[in-house]
C-alpha cells in the first residue's frame, strides 16, 4: 500500500519521519514501542449443521450463514519484545480506547517500563484527550505520563505489523463465533507469543476471559 502525501504537508512528514524513528530504535525492555490497531469484525454462525464425512474426507458446509452481530478486535503488538495480545470487546469508541490503554499499561508485562511508545494511527480516539474522557483527571494523568505517542501519518497509514497482524487474528478460528460466545456478554483477550501461529484451540495460547 502505498501513502501518497500532499504537497508540502509538514504534519505528513513530520509524524512520518517520527514513527520511522521509533521503528529504527533498538530493544529496550525499559523503554518498549507496542504497535496498536482495532478492527470490526462480524460474527457469523452456521444456518445448517455441518456434515462431517469421516475421517480425511473434510466436510460439507451450507452457503447460508446466521449474523451475530458484531464486535471490536484489538490488537496489540510489540514486535521486538516477540509478543502480541489480540483483545475483544462489543463496541469502539473513546472510552474502549482508554480502557484498553490502561490496560497495557497496567499489565504485568510492562510493570518495569520506565515509558511505552504506543504506535497507532491518527484516528480521532486515539488521544490523550480520551483518557480524561474516560477517567478521573488523576488516573487520566498517571496512564499519559507513562506513554509516548507515536502517531503514523495523516490519512491512511502505510499498511504495518499491527495491520497485518489483526488482519490475521480476525480471520482466525479463534475469534469465530464459538470463541465469542463462550464469553458474552463478557470481554476476552487472547494473549500469545508472536513466533507462534494462532490455532483454533484459544486455551493453548493462554485465553483467558475477564468480567
Amino acid at each position: 500500500m502505498w501513502c501518497i502525501a500532499c504537497e508540502h504537508d509538514g504534519a505528513f512528514v513530520a509524524r512520518m519521519e517520527h514513527v520511522l524513528e521509533v521503528h529504527a530504535r533498538s530493544y529496550d525492555a525499559r523503554l518498549p514501542v507496542v504497535c496498536m490497531d482495532e478492527q470490526p469484525f462480524q460474527l457469523l454462525s452456521e444456518g445448517r449443521s455441518l456434515v462431517f464425512l469421516g475421517a480425511g474426507r473434510g466436510r460439507l458446509v451450507d452457503y447460508e450463514y446466521v449474523r451475530e452481530g458484531t464486535c471490536t478486535v484489538w490488537m496489540f503488538v510489540e514486535p521486538l519484545g516477540c509478543w502480541r495480545e489480540a483483545r475483544v470487546t462489543r463496541r469502539r469508541t473513546a472510552l474502549e480506547w482508554a480502557e484498553q490503554i490502561r490496560a497495557l499499561v497496567d499489565a504485568p508485562r510492562y510493570a518495569g517500563a520506565e515509558r511505552i511508545t504506543l504506535v497507532c494511527d491518527n484516528l480521532n480516539t486515539h488521544d490523550f484527550g480520551s483518557l480524561y474522557t474516560a477517567f478521573e483527571p488523576s488516573e487520566a494523568k498517571r496512564i499519559m505520563d507513562r506513554l509516548e505517542f507515536g502517531i503514523a501519518t495523516m490519512g491512511k497509514p502505510p499498511l504495518s505489523i499491527r495491520d497485518v497482524t489483526a488482519s490475521q487474528a480476525s480471520a482466525n478460528a479463534a475469534l469465530s463465533v464459538s470463541y465469542v460466545r463462550a464469553f458474552a456478554p463478557r470481554e476476552a483477550s487472547l494473549s500469545f507469543d508472536q513466533h507462534d501461529s494462532i490455532g483454533d484451540k484459544s486455551d493453548e495460547y493462554g485465553g483467558k476471559y475477564t468480567t
